[in-house]
């Protein structure tokens, strides 16, 4: 009988203890979202599944709690420190405007293809998926049915709850060419969807995000589109798009439409390693809709596009970054599949890379680097490839932090005493790369920082918690004696051999660069030791 009890852990107790209170007075509000220790989530997962708990995913141990089960739990679980965190479930609207009619369904014209660099081009036969995490696909639609390499990877929630705009979003990206209504950015293109709405079918949970995210990342490498925003960040999402990009797919998202009342900062659109995109108008402009915000890559035509409506099973022209978004989707698929060779990371800067420029000149905080233009974005020259994303702080490249992710080794270790790698950096995708380095006994370490533009560098040992931010002086063992272009950190390591890390940031010059980083090692005289 007592191991009985300790199996069922000090949760499991305190629920029992609990649960005729609970009764009486059950809760009310949203659900509450947490992420468990590993050892919480070995011992606490039978309690919380009797008590009523929903795992929303078992590989980053998370779970969903109603509100009444969160009110008993949470104070337990705090205080046994169980938790990594816990936040109340937040809900999330597709980015679509209100303010469309509906005219000819057969409306001649797909203007926006010439905006993009499509017209005149053939979009090549199915390669790398594109997966929505949205309402959900009528797949029983005139522009859908029977379409080859259709996927769906949950239950589709049918009209007249669901599938409204993810029928729309993926019309952008997939529409056959079969006789009827429009044509896709990438027509024969695998298309995989998930349903994450509940409701109306445009209110979308943060765990049912979360879990498309993963669902997708985990069914192999594909462009995912998240066509979907919220003012307020969710962890649980988060880590799910970290997942992704460590496992290597490509998230875009359309980055919102609230241009008209200040722009206030959207995610996932604001995360980084997302490819955010603004819309654009039929003249090639910015829309008033269009949010604004640094974290814009480029930009797309999202004015009254002509999409496939589940609702009336008929086409209808839509506004919004709604559909903004899907274009670079199937444009990033779309070239993913000519140049097959390219990582995801390489795919979303030959996209930025190549946008045509657009008012106001420059990379700017309304359309990014430019316009989508898929003809020079099959043609651009390959970019740096960056392997070791994510691996923006301490935690996403340290073997026994929660956020380790990508799984990539150390740079240098005790038997590997010089390396070279190459990357790219970016102050609001990717603000700073992080490496795992040994730094070796009675040794001098130096690394050496060749970059494009302007970057600096530090070594930090493990004692530091965070690198984000400029430079912090907890855990600092040095920083570039040189600034610039070439940089160089000499670090005598007069003791024991012990793990360090090695940040490359961006410089204050600078708003994104790519760099070549070597390290190398050679053991102290003992004279001047």
């Amino acid at each position: 009988m007592r191991r009985i009890a300790l199996a069922i852990g000090f949760l499991g107790l305190a629920l029992a203890a609990t649960q005729v209170a609970a009764a009486a007075a059950p809760a009310t509000g949203p659900a509450t979202l947490v992420q468990l220790t590993p050892a919480a989530d070995r011992t606490e997962a039978v309690a919380l599944t009797r008590a009523g708990a929903s795992r929303v995913d078992a590989v980053l141990r998370l779970w969903r709690l109603e509100p009444s089960l969160a009110k008993r739990a949470l104070p337990t679980l705090r205080a046994h420190h169980a938790l990594v965190f816990a936040q109340k479930e937040r809900t999330y609207t597709v980015a679509t405007t209100a303010d469309t009619t509906t005219p000819d369904p057969l409306q001649p014209g797909e203007w926006w293809l010439s905006q993009i660099g499509v017209s005149g081009l053939t979009p090549p036969g199915p390669g790398v998926p594109v997966t929505i995490v949205d309402s959900g696909l009528d797949v029983g639609h005139a522009e859908f049915l029977g379409r080859p390499d259709t996927i769906t990877l949950n239950p589709q929630e049918p009209a007249p709850l669901g599938g409204e705009h993810g029928t729309m979003v993926a019309s952008v990206i997939a529409a056959p060419t079969n006789g009827v209504g429009v044509v896709g950015i990438y027509p024969r293109a695998i298309l995989r969807s998930w349903d994450a709405a509940k409701g109306d079918g445009t209110q979308l949970e943060s765990s049912e995000i979360a879990g498309g995210i993963l669902a997708a990342a985990r069914a192999g490498r594909s462009v995912i589109n998240l066509s979907l925003g919220s003012d307020a960040s969710d962890l649980s999402i988060d880590l799910a798009v970290s997942e992704a990009v460590a496992s290597g797919s490509l998230v875009v998202a359309a980055s919102g439409n609230d241009g008209d009342r200040g722009s206030p900062l959207g995610y996932p659109a604001a995360y980084p390693h997302v490819t955010t995109v603004a819309a654009t108008d039929s003249r090639g402009a910015i829309t008033s809709f269009s949010s604004r915000s640094n974290y814009v890559d480029l930009s797309a035509p999202g004015a009254d596009i002509v999409v496939a409506s589940a609702l009336g099973n008929d086409w209808r022209p839509e506004s919004g970054t709604s559909f903004s978004s899907p274009m670079v989707a199937a444009a990033a698929a779309w070239v993913w599949t000519a140049r097959p060779d390219l990582n995801a990371g390489q795919v979303a800067e030959i996209l930025r890379r190549s946008a045509t420029d657009i008012a106001p000149v420059g990379r700017d905080s309304s359309s990014g680097f430019g316009m989508l233009n898929v003809a020079a974005a099959l043609a651009l020259p390959t970019p740096v490839r960056d392997l070791y994303e994510p691996n923006d702080d301490i935690d996403e490249v340290d073997p026994n932090a929660n956020d380790y992710l990508s799984k990539q080794p150390a740079l240098t270790t005790a038997t590997k005493r010089s390396s070279r790698v190459a990357g790219r950096i970016d102050r609001y995708e990717d603000p700073q790369d992080v490496y795992r380095v040994w730094l070796p006994a009675r040794a001098r370490v130096t690394a050496t920082l060749t970059v494009s533009t302007d970057g600096d560098l530090a070594l930090y040992s493990t004692a530091a918690r965070t690198v984000v931010g400029r430079f912090a002086k907890d855990g600092r063992l040095g920083l570039a004696t040189t600034k610039g272009t070439h940089e160089r950190l000499v670090f005598a390591n007069t003791g024991k051999g012990r793990w360090g890390y090695v940040v490359v940031k961006t410089g204050v010059r600078a708003l994104d660069a790519s760099y070549s980083l070597a390290m190398a090692s050679a053991k102290i005289p003992a004279a001047a030791r």
